[in-house]
């Protein structure tokens, strides 16, 4: 069903509140200066709150697209909305505390928030190529802001100049593809662009130039899940981008690249039938993401093994995480997709909560080097056993849920009958066992060798801290409202 722009609005209440929320802050910041800082996280919570609220209003709608063929309206859409709003929920709580953002003026910060959690939820429902593209320049652009925030910082500063060097390529790449899409097709609508490819025929489809037009949106999609070689922007922009931010960029454009790859592909170049998917033009671009998927899980575990700076640890890891959840991607079925669905999930739990450590321990200490980090659990048992529960959640250790995360993935492939390619995700998962452990070696088991005072943590992060911990533990026992929930988001998506 395809809804004109009049009978479009009532379902894009939660994208509505976003925007009015972004303009209240700024005027907010603008017009209440002395109340503005402790205006602006309340207004920026209560908004993203509200359009969390109107999309649970949502649920049950029946499938539609919106604006006459723009964005989409069903359980996959809903999904993703959900996720990168309670992803964006949580950053704005990690950053209240965050003394790396306390010696900057915050108000842009949060407006800059809801600005890409905006274009994040248009970039997961997109289902034209124009507002595709326009939806990730939104979020483009206001990351490189977010990450060059610490302007006196050096490091934040080269880190937003590598991030838009980057970018302007990889964007600029995946439009040329996308032209060509609209050269072959005469359409912008991507089930529009799979008709017109299937009426072709296998004979009328140029197979070099869809093969083109593949590497070229993968460069797109690419650089936003930091898929090699599409990567090397990620180490340098998570070390010298406030912690907050690499926490966000880590997990919610993460999740918003592979929403959208999966719509392109899975709507746009394949065929549906039975549950299962069949590439269009004889292109067997599963087996070139299977490639893809090998290199990135296995580059990103072997360099996070050198690292001595946390989060350049937690970069590397974050890429060898896009391998494992492109492995969902490769099967072309809806259970594949299920997989990836129930990764993010998890994923979104043990790496904020890493993340927020890594933010309460520069908060008291001043540093990201791993060195530093020994003997913490004498400093505080706490925040050390909280973060050794992230990192075996991180490894896929049950009961923890990242082992449910990495079960859903690995059994995707096998019930493909791809078992070597199961066989290389355990292997790097047992690669990168090596270097989560060596945190908690330092942490649990090494003398720190000065002597340092206890971490004062504040009220709202060791309340953060217990809620990122609860779904690490707790998960894997009420498990089956999860698993409903993403058999649901699937079903409804792609007609199946």
């Amino acid at each position: 069903m395809i809804l004109d722009n009049v009978h479009s609005l009532k379902f894009f209440l939660p994208e509505l509140a976003l925007t009015v929320g972004i303009l209240v802050v700024i005027l907010c910041d603008i017009a209440l200066k002395g109340l503005r800082n402790r205006l602006n996280p309340l207004l920026t919570l209560f908004t993203l709150l509200l359009a969390a609220y109107y999309t649970l209003q949502l649920n049950g709608v029946a499938s539609a697209s919106l604006f006459h063929g723009m964005l989409a309206i069903d359980g996959f859409a809903q999904f993703f909305k959900l996720f990168l709003l309670l992803a964006a929920v949580l950053v704005v709580l990690a950053s209240l505390h965050s003394t790396e953002l306390a010696s900057v003026h915050q108000g842009e910060f949060f407006a800059l928030l809801l600005a890409v959690t905006l274009g994040m939820v248009l970039l997961a429902n997109s289902t034209n190529l124009a507002m595709l593209y326009l939806s990730l320049e939104l979020v483009s652009l206001t990351s490189y802001i977010m990450v060059g925030y610490l302007k006196t910082d050096r490091l934040s500063n080269e880190a937003s100049l590598k991030y838009i060097l980057f970018g302007a390529v990889s964007t600029g790449s995946m439009l040329y593809g996308l032209s060509l899409i609209y050269g072959m097709t005469g359409s912008l609508n991507l089930y529009t662009i799979r008709d017109a490819f299937l009426s072709q025929g296998l004979e009328g489809i140029n197979q070099f130039t869809i093969l083109l037009i593949l590497v070229l949106a993968m460069a797109g999609f690419g650089f936003k899940t930091a898929v090699v070689p599409f990567h090397f922007w990620c180490p340098d922009v998570y070390a010298g981008a406030p912690t907050p931010v690499t926490a966000f960029l880590s997990v919610a454009p993460k999740a918003a690249g592979f929403a959208v790859l999966l719509r392109f592909f899975f709507s746009g170049m394949s065929q549906t039938g039975g549950g299962r998917w069949s590439a269009i033009g004889g292109i067997n671009w599963p087996l070139v993401l299977i490639g893809l998927s090998v290199l990135t899980m296995t580059l990103g575990n072997v360099a996070a093994l050198t690292q001595n700076n946390l989060k350049r640890m937690l970069a590397y890891s974050s890429i060898a995480h896009a391998g494992y959840i492109l492995m969902g991607v490769v099967v072309l079925t809806g259970e594949g997709v299920k997989a990836i669905l129930v990764y993010l999930f998890v994923y979104l739990f043990m790496n904020l909560g890493a993340f927020l450590v890594v933010t309460i321990i520069y908060n008291s200490d001043q540093t990201f080097e791993i060195e530093d980090y020994n003997g913490m659990f004498k400093r505080s048992p706490f925040v050390a056993v909280a973060m050794a529960i992230f990192m075996l959640s991180l490894i896929g250790i049950p009961p923890f849920s990242g082992f449910m995360g990495k079960l859903y993935v690995f059994g995707s492939v096998i019930d493909k009958g791809l078992y070597w390619f199961a066989a290389v995700g355990a292997l790097n998962a047992a690669v990168a066992a090596f270097y989560y452990m060596r945190v908690l070696k330092a942490m649990l088991i090494e003398d720190s060798k000065r002597t340092a005072a206890p971490l004062q943590i504040s009220f709202l992060n060791q309340a953060l801290l217990v809620a990122l911990l609860l779904p690490n533990i707790l998960l894997v026992i009420f498990w089956t409202p999860i698993d409903r929930w993403t058999a649901a988001s699937v079903r409804l998506f792609g007609g199946v």
